[in-house]
């Protein structure tokens, strides 16, 4: 019987745990409301010019030396590529950055 009422006590306390911590970051959003959905909006929207800007650039470098230099290789299409790739990369560090950000935020909440 005394197990049976431990457990019981083990699940409401657990319970009461998942609501403070949900209570608490409710509150955290109140007193930070920078942090709601248009944050989130202007935030892809961030990301994903990090990554089409230099993709953009990269292709637009690359046709003016096609057009200026011919020869057997596409510089539009290596280019098109190396921006791609340094987009993601830019992209890969906004969100470690942010995601660290917010970690930092929740450690700093909890304490």
């Amino acid at each position: 019987m005394n197990d049976a009422r431990e457990k019981s006590e083990t699940k409401q306390q657990a319970f009461a745990g998942q609501v403070g911590a949900k209570a608490a970051r409710k509150l955290n959003a109140r007193r930070n409301p920078d942090s709601g959905v248009w944050f989130g909006l202007g935030m892809m929207g961030l990301i994903g010019w990090s990554v089409v800007l230099p993709t953009l650039l990269g292709a637009a470098l690359g046709l003016w030396l096609d057009r200026h230099y011919p020869g057997g290789r596409s510089w539009t299409l290596a280019l098109l590529v190396a921006g791609l790739v340094i987009g993601c990369l830019n992209a890969w560090h906004w969100v470690v950055k942010e995601d660290r950000a917010m970690r930092d935020e929740q450690e700093d909440g909890n304490d």
